[in-house]
Order: C-alpha cells, then structure tokens, then sequence
C-alpha cells in the first residue's frame, strides 16, 4: 500500500514563516495595551479628589432660665447680682420693681454671653435654699440655623442671576419685569439676614429672669394699710374739694334758686294763714 505524500504550496508556506512575526506583534500589542492600562489607573488615582474632613458645626443652643426667691435683704441681693454682672459682662435688658402690702420685690431681666451662664446662674443665686421658681430652658437650633444659611445662599445666587439677566435685557418689559422679581428676592434675602442675625444673637447671648423678694411682716404690713388708707382717705378729700372748686358756679345758682323758693312758700303760706 502507498502512503500519501502532502505537498506544500507557496501561501501555505509563507503563512508558516510569517507566523511567528505575528506572535511576536501580538504580544507587543498586549504589553502596551497593558502599559497604557497601567498608566491610566496611575493617572485616575493621582487625579482623584483627596477627601476633605470638614469639621462639625458647632451647635447653636439657645438658653434661657426663670429663677425667683426670697432673700432677707434686698439690697445685699442686689449688689451680689451687680457684682455676678460685672464680671461676666452681662446687662439688664428690664427691670421691674413692685411694692405690694406684704411684701417688696424686683424683676430684673438679664443677657449673659451663652459660655458664661450657667456660672452666672451659681453666683447670682449663692447662699439660696430654696427657691420659689427655677426653669431652665435649652433648646437646640442648629438645623434651623442651617436651613437658613441654605436658603440664604440659593436666594443670593438667584438675585446673581437675575442680575446678570438685566444687564442682558433689552425691552423695557423685560426690564421691569426682572427688577420686579430682582426687588420680591432681594426683600426675602433681607427677611432671611434678619432672622439670622436673631438666632445667632439669640445663641450667642442666654436670658435669665430673675426674681427676688422680701416679705414684709403681718404687724408692718397692717401698719401699712393704715398708713395707705389714711393716704388714699386724705387724697379722695383733696380731690372732692378740687371737684366742688370747679362746679361752684352750678353749686352758686342752686343755693340761689333754693332759697327764692323757701321764701316764696314762706310768703304764700302766710297769704293762706292771712286770708283764713
């Protein structure tokens, strides 16, 4: 039996001494696509965004208290609150005095800066026991304060718009228009600047009532109202007689008119006796 002879033609045999070129091209290809590759991570991660640590917003509290109590000297209280002002800077917003028959009291309404109040609180109030009222109030308006530097920030980008938009304008109804709508913004830019200003001074500075009293005893208090009613007694007489003063001419023809009338009764009656 024969065996069959393969034969090699020309193509075949160009295409086997070419292929080892191809391999070595391919390969080259594949490392640079590799580099390229490599590269382009390189450059993502040099050019991504370092993260920023942003610090927390400090918490915007506003405080305020109502303490009342009774002290035996009331000018000693006063002078140990003058004193509790003065060395942590606060001043009275109010003050109110009252003069009632059993007893004397004084309202005086503070603002203290917000770091200093409750060590305002333990001074004003040193060498109290007891305590007729204290109510301290915290309330926290940080996420408000936010929200309105939020709105704050778009309103003011708006009215930049609306700006730039009047400077492009040409028809006068154009005009008017956007400067209508620039005024409506810049009046609620003003509205929102108002309110955070308040909340800031509202968080920046706390408000304290504070209320102290004396009470007068029963034997001084009786004292009193009888002095007080002798007083008034003595002021409704000056002001009958300033009221008589003043309507004497009525008073004048009344006296007048009365007596012509007794008198002529006087006469007629003894006409009746006479006649009789």
């Amino acid at each position: 039996m024969k065996k069959k002879k393969y034969t090699i033609d020309k193509k075949q045999h160009l295409i086997l001494l070419l292929f080892p070129f191809f391999l070595l091209t391919c390969n080259k290809r594949v490392d640079q696509a590799q580099a390229i590759g490599s590269a382009a991570e390189s450059a993502i991660a040099v050019s991504e965004p370092e993260q920023v640590q942003t610090t927390p917003m400090e918490r915007k509290l506003i405080k305020e208290g109502n303490i009342a109590f009774e002290t035996n000297d009331l000018s000693e209280t006063a002078r140990q609150i003058g004193q509790a002002m003065k060395k942590y800077q606060a001043y009275i917003a109010s003050e109110t005095e009252n003069n009632y028959s059993e007893s004397l009291s004084r309202t005086i309404i503070v603002r203290v800066n917000a770091k200093h109040f409750d060590s305002f609180i333990q001074e004003v109030t040193k060498g109290v026991n007891h305590f007729e009222t204290k109510n301290i109030q915290v309330k926290d308006i940080t996420e408000e304060f936010v929200d309105i530097q939020a709105r704050l920030t778009t309103k003011k980008e708006l009215e930049q718009r609306y700006r730039t938009l009047l400077q492009r304008a040409n028809k006068v109804t154009e005009i008017l228009e956007i400067e209508k709508q620039l005024a409506d913004v810049r009046a609620e830019i003003e509205s929102i600047e108002g309110r955070l200003r308040y909340l800031a001074n509202q968080s920046a500075y706390s408000t304290l009532s504070i209320t102290y009293y004396k009470t007068i005893p029963k034997q001084i208090a009786f004292g009193q109202k009888f002095k007080q009613g002798f007083a008034n007694g003595w002021q409704n007489f000056i002001w009958f007689t300033v009221g008589l003063i003043n309507i004497w001419p009525f008073l004048l023809l009344v006296s007048i008119g009365i007596f012509f009338t007794r008198r002529w009764l006087h006469k007629r009656k003894m006409r009746k006796r006479g006649e009789s």
